[in-house]
């Protein structure tokens, strides 16, 4: 009972670890100087510049970047407001 635990936990540990490749990174182009040896350009991994082969075609910049902002159009709406008359010493009061 005992080994098949150990065995179970271990091949869980290994499908974890093999998860990772299978999804692809997202490898993004860096345009600045180009100190990569021959066939590589720099590339951005999470931030992290070093050469490569790049498999996305925007840079990492652009594809953070936000679109513009919407045009907001304030729109004053007037509304009458009820006038209170409350007297001193009175109780409660009255709404025109």
């Amino acid at each position: 009972m005992r080994i098949k635990t150990v065995l179970t936990a271990g091949f869980g540990l290994m499908m974890m670890g093999a998860a990772p490749a299978f999804a692809e990174a997202k490898i993004y182009p860096y345009h600045g100087e180009n100190f990569c040896p021959a066939g590589y350009q720099p590339i951005t991994i999470s931030g992290v510049v070093c050469c490569g082969q790049p498999n996305q075609s925007i840079s990492y910049q652009q594809a953070k970047m936000t679109p513009a902002p919407r045009k907001v159009i304030k729109r004053h709406v007037h509304r009458a407001r009820a006038q209170v008359n409350c007297t001193v010493g009175t109780k409660g009061c009255t709404f025109d």
